[in-house]
């Protein structure tokens, strides 16, 4: 018989019908008379209950049942006699496709911490939260796919190895086929990467902004998607050596278009997740309600997740410019009060305490700060008239702070030039990317969006190691 999924089964339970389902047993109670097994897919969050009758089942198959085993399950799908359930599967044959022994198996159906789980990874995903922010990760995946596709954008795949530092941050993984031992050196004593695979040094991206910039010139909007990496040696919730970006770039448009894209496509994504992942949200919804139970009032959110998701659905995001926002910040309470750990004056990079403070305290919504200092920016964005400014934007998220980071990009040649010269941008290693500012010159605008922690405001997790499969951070490569 052909396997149903349980999610379709719940939705759909076709009752006195005979069924197969395929899954992971989450519990297994009762008596010696009858057994209650929870079965899981992970096509949803919701679990299947198989009731086993002893008298049809051996003792020794009924032994081998364990949280963790895999089952095949035939049976009838009749109306379940428990709360919380609306059917359940009477077994008629029941086969173990693989055992999990209770005394080795490490996911117990029981509490565990996510420290216990990061030091599990391999397995942690059979648990309701991580499986539940997976699901969710995959939906938002797909509804930004959608998003652009639906508005005739390309998708554009930039390259993973590249010659160029397009944050010019210098915080690259480096590439190479050479004998670490022995690589052959010049004249001079330095490393001879002309003897390498690519002929030039060779690191992996952090950025597809650049190569996106080459689509927009020439197919109008493009967007790229994948993964991006930073050799920055920080340990922290929110930090990953290898993490996804979403970078979209449009030819003519203007700072004030590329908020309107940004404001949309959060909103859209957002929304998506909403209608489409409702079981997982609002399991992730209760699990941060019961975490936050003991917790003093300051500490705890001020709204319930769903409500939170609702609320950046539900308003414009406030526009304000990065002169506006130190004012506000200098005239604030806890900048008075010496609140702030860091010091807020004009030119600075705002911290996170500044950037929480506007979302959380001040405006109660996102913010999306524009027209930065241009020497905390990179060579690429636009020189406002001012000349001590740049187009640029970032949008600003309550729990999250910068959740997207762009401008409009710097469309004359010469400007671009000098900028370059001034952030000690070498011109002959950028010429390729200067031949979009000498041949059709035009307006163009994009942002970056980090994934994960798009992932961590839609999930309401915590720590950025949590929201994707596997993470690589300093000393963690495992898999």
């Amino acid at each position: 018989m052909e396997r149903i999924k349980i999610n379709n089964l719940l939705e759909s339970p076709q009752f006195g019908e005979q069924v197969t389902v395929k899954g992971w047993v989450r519990t297994k109670r009762g008596s010696k008379n009858v057994s209650f097994i929870a079965l899981n897919d992970g096509s949803t969050i919701r679990t299947v209950q198989v009731v086993a009758d002893a008298e049809k089942f051996s003792e020794d198959l009924l032994r081998r049942i364990n949280t963790g085993a895999a089952l095949s399950v035939t049976g009838e799908v009749v109306e379940s006699k428990g709360s919380g359930q609306s059917s359940e599967i009477v077994a008629e044959t029941i086969e173990v496709l693989g055992e999990a022994d209770p005394d080795k198996y490490p996911i117990q159906p029981k509490k565990h911490s996510l420290e216990f789980l990061r030091e599990n990874m391999h397995l942690r995903m059979r648990t309701n939260t991580f499986a539940a922010v997976m699901r969710i990760r995959h939906n938002l995946a797909f509804a930004i796919h959608k998003f652009f596709n639906d508005r005739g954008f390309y998708y554009l795949h930039s390259p993973i190895l590249t010659a160029s530092d397009a944050e010019g941050a210098g915080e690259m993984f480096q590439v190479t086929t050479f004998d670490l031992k022995n690589p052959p050196k010049t004249e001079e004593g330095s490393i001879d990467f002309s003897q390498d695979f690519f002929g030039q040094p060779v690191n992996l991206t952090v950025s597809g902004q650049l190569e996106g910039e080459l689509g927009a010139m020439a197919l109008g909007e493009v967007y790229t998607f994948g993964p991006t990496f930073r050799a920055e040696n920080s340990n922290t919730s929110r930090h990953l050596a290898e993490f996804w970006m979403i970078e979209p770039e449009v030819a003519f448009n203007t700072l004030k278009e590329n908020m309107d894209l940004a404001e949309d496509f959060l909103k859209y994504v957002i929304e998506y997740a909403m209608e489409n992942c409702k079981h997982d949200l609002e399991f992730l919804q209760n699990r941060e309600l019961d975490a936050e139970k003991n917790l003093p009032k300051e500490q705890k959110h001020e709204m319930p997740l769903l409500d939170r998701l609702k609320f950046v659905i539900e308003n414009d995001f406030e526009r304000i410019t990065y002169t506006e926002a130190i004012n506000i910040l200098r005239n604030s309470k806890p900048y008075k009060k010496g609140k702030f750990e860091y010091d807020v004056e004009w030119g600075i990079d705002l911290q996170s305490e500044h950037e929480r403070f506007l979302v959380e305290k001040k405006y109660k919504k996102p913010v999306i700060i524009t027209d930065y200092p241009k020497d905390i920016k990179a060579f690429y964005m636009k020189l406002n008239d001012d000349e001590k400014t740049v187009a640029a934007m970032d949008v600003l998220f309550p729990g999250i702070g910068e959740i997207v980071g762009g401008s409009e990009r710097e469309a004359d040649l010469e400007t671009l030039q000098k900028l370059m010269d001034e952030k000690g941008v070498p011109q002959e290693e950028m010429s390729w990317y200067l031949d979009t500012r000498r041949f059709g010159t035009a307006p163009h605008a994009g942002f970056g969006l980090g994934f994960e922690r798009l992932i961590l405001f839609v999930t309401g997790m915590t720590n950025i190691r949590d929201v994707i499969p596997f993470p690589r951070a300093p000393k963690q490569a495992g898999f």
